[in-house]
């Protein structure tokens, strides 16, 4: 059976063929062809992916990240829909689906949220749980930097305390969306925010949110 993690590479793959290598992403100053490098350097060259959280690395990482980056955009798509090599942790299903579900969702998303038509997708209630799983483990990670109290939750009530502190905004929203806030996209995440006026608007521009 096939995974979300593995389910979201493959539309990732088709969305960013069918983008293009020039179009553009949410993330900032990143066109389709560059956030397609990201994700094959990240799962296929370890000796530069680590780059990404520790800064003294960085300059490897855009080193390696410039040499994909002018690769053939189709070898790179390629690249992106067949997986990770057998000899990467990627390549285990288990692994796979904890570390991918949400960094292939975002990126997803990314591509789409960027075009003028999107409109958000239909997901079901497993892989909006499975979502909700992994944000519930990660919150705190994702607002550390934060300048307000967070607080995330579904519409069920269900809630993920990302970051303690006062004034306090709740963000509410389905899973999906409420990873896409997590994760720095605020601008184009569907959730409702609840607080101190003046908190939520630190909150809503704050580039703190995310990795």
């Amino acid at each position: 059976m096939s995974t979300h993690a593995k389910r979201e590479r493959l539309l990732l793959a088709d969305l960013l063929e069918t983008a293009g290598p020039e179009a553009p992403t949410l993330c900032e100053g990143w066109r389709t062809r560059d956030l397609a490098a990201h994700v094959v350097v990240r799962e296929r060259r370890p000796d530069a992916a680590g780059g990404m959280l520790i800064k003294q690395l960085a300059p490897r990482l855009d080193k390696v990240m410039a040499e994909y980056t002018d690769k053939p955009y189709e070898e790179l798509i390629q690249l992106i829909r067949t997986g990770p090599p057998r000899f990467s942790p990627f390549s285990l299903k288990p692994v796979d689906e904890a570390s991918n579900i949400i960094e292939f969702y975002v990126h997803t998303e990314d591509v789409r949220r960027a075009q003028p038509d999107w409109s958000p997708r239909d997901l079901d209630p497993v892989f909006q749980d499975a979502l909700w799983s992994r944000l519930e483990r990660t919150a705190r990670l994702m607002g550390r930097g934060v300048p307000t109290g967070l607080v995330l939750r579904r519409p069920d009530g269900q809630t993920a305390v990302a970051r303690r502190g006062t004034p306090v905004v709740t963000v509410t929203g389905e899973p999906s969306e409420l990873v896409l806030f997590s994760y720095g996209r605020q601008s184009a995440a569907k959730v409702d925010l609840d607080g101190d006026e003046n908190a939520i608007a630190k909150l809503q521009e704050s580039k703190q949110l995310g990795i």
